[in-house]
């Protein structure tokens, strides 16, 4: 009995294993978490088949039991038979043979009294082997409660597992991002956009000035040209 309880002892144990300590030694969650499935399913298989045991050995002491009631009760049916017997033939004056008869019935109450004995003496033994067994039954439906957590469990921490690697990779990504700021690049190139549209206005600027110029010699030239003529019509 106390290795049985033993076995159950160690998957008990074993369900109240720190899984998220074991997470964080683990290179893989996942890969852990479904190796203590696999290990927890095969302890909880091994109880099993322990109170499988426990309970084939109550059910053959409850047999044995009921082979010793039901003797009981057939040596009483026998000792009375021949008693009767003995009590007819003592009647009719045949002494001798009633109490042969009388001595059945002794040997038969001898029996009785024997399996009587041998069946009360089984029956605070097979009472708490049922009690054991009661309690190995509620243990055993408590580790497959336990496992159908520990398959929640380890489905939830692997989901959060990605969920924090995804977050770490955006993390990562946005540091490398205000690391190589684009905005910079930007602003360098609206420099010199600037720059070049400046040198274009100054450009435009010069062709202005050097036109106004042209203009300017032109204008000269007419005024020069009007005066010849006004002479050439004066001294005509």
């Amino acid at each position: 009995m106390s290795s049985k309880q033993t076995v159950l002892g160690r998957v008990t144990q074993l369900a109240k294993a720190n899984i998220n300590a074991l997470i964080d030694q683990a290179e893989d969650p996942q890969k852990m978490l479904d190796q203590l499935i696999r290990d927890y399913s095969n302890n909880i298989a091994e109880a099993e088949e322990a109170v499988a045991a426990t309970i084939g050995n109550l059910r053959l002491m409850e047999q044995d039991h009921q082979e010793d009631v039901d003797a009981a009760k057939e040596w009483g049916g026998k000792a009375l038979a021949a008693s009767r017997k003995a009590d007819e033939l003592r009647s009719g004056g045949q002494t001798a043979e009633a109490d042969r008869f009388d001595n059945l019935a002794k040997v038969a109450l001898g029996r009785q009294l024997q399996s009587e004995k041998e069946a009360r003496t089984a029956e605070p033994t097979i009472a708490a082997q049922t009690e054991v067994v009661g309690r190995l039954r509620t243990g055993l439906d408590q580790m497959k409660a336990k496992l159908g957590e520990l398959k929640a469990k380890r489905d939830e921490l692997v989901a959060r597992a990605k969920s924090a690697q995804a977050q770490n990779r955006m993390t990562d990504a946005v540091k490398s991002i205000d690391v190589l700021d684009p905005t910079s690049e930007l602003s360098r190139f609206e420099d010199k956009v600037r720059r070049e549209e400046a040198k274009a206005l100054g450009r435009q600027e010069l062709a202005a000035s050097s036109l106004d110029a042209q203009f300017e010699q032109l204008d000269a030239l007419g005024d020069s040209a009007e005066i010849e003529a006004r002479l050439a019509a004066l001294k005509g």
